[in-house]
């Protein structure tokens, strides 16, 4: 799975990709890690009609037996995320630009990029949460498709058509899990660099 993206655009530029109000965001464009901060697309919780652009760290609490911080769903039926799945105010929109998958043997490993070229600024499917001691968030992984499953067999983030934005922000739980699927193909490019 990726552990590494980028999101290469200004949160003006964002929030006008997405719809969104961009607030205070200071977010200028930069890569997102584990542990880091990035701006994510929320909904009012009011059918997704006004949407806001909020930094969190990218990772969730573990669930009870787990010891390190969550930043991908695969399992979209486990128990732990199926009641964040079911509240559509917690579900998000992950902005990003290019993200990064890396194959080979240790000592010999290679970076490759993948984006969308008709989408300068693309989404990944997340989650988010806010409370006391936490403002974060974990994307919605699934099986790769052609380019990515070349060098990662087991998963990739699930890209979300322009289109499809509104049903995960707002829709019905299992319309929006539904969504989860590989993005197409045809539709993806790969470079040992991001591009810019």
């Amino acid at each position: 799975m990726t552990s590494l993206y980028r999101l290469d655009a200004p949160a003006a530029a964002i929030a006008t990709a997405f719809g969104a109000d961009a607030g205070a965001d200071p977010w200028s464009g930069d890569y997102v890690a584990p542990g880091r901060p990035a701006p994510v697309v929320v909904s009012d919780g009011r059918g997704g009609a006004r949407r806001f652009l909020r930094p969190k760290l990218w990772g969730v609490p573990p669930p009870p037996r787990g010891d390190r911080p969550v930043t991908h769903v695969r399992n979209l039926q486990s128990p732990f995320w199926i009641g964040t799945l079911r509240h559509a105010e917690l579900r998000c929109l992950i902005p990003a630009t290019a993200f990064s998958i890396w194959s080979g043997p240790e000592g010999a490993r290679r970076q490759h990029w993948f984006s969308v070229p008709s989408l300068p600024i693309f989404a990944f499917a997340g989650i988010h949460r806010q409370d006391e001691d936490w403002s974060c968030f974990a994307m919605l992984a699934t099986d790769p498709n052609r380019p990515v499953g070349r060098y990662q067999p087991h998963a990739m983030p699930v890209i979300l058509h322009p289109d499809q934005h509104a049903a995960w922000l707002s829709g019905e739980w299992r319309d929006a899990v539904a969504l989860a699927a590989p993005f197409p193909d045809q539709l993806m490019t790969v470079s040992d660099t991001p591009p810019m």
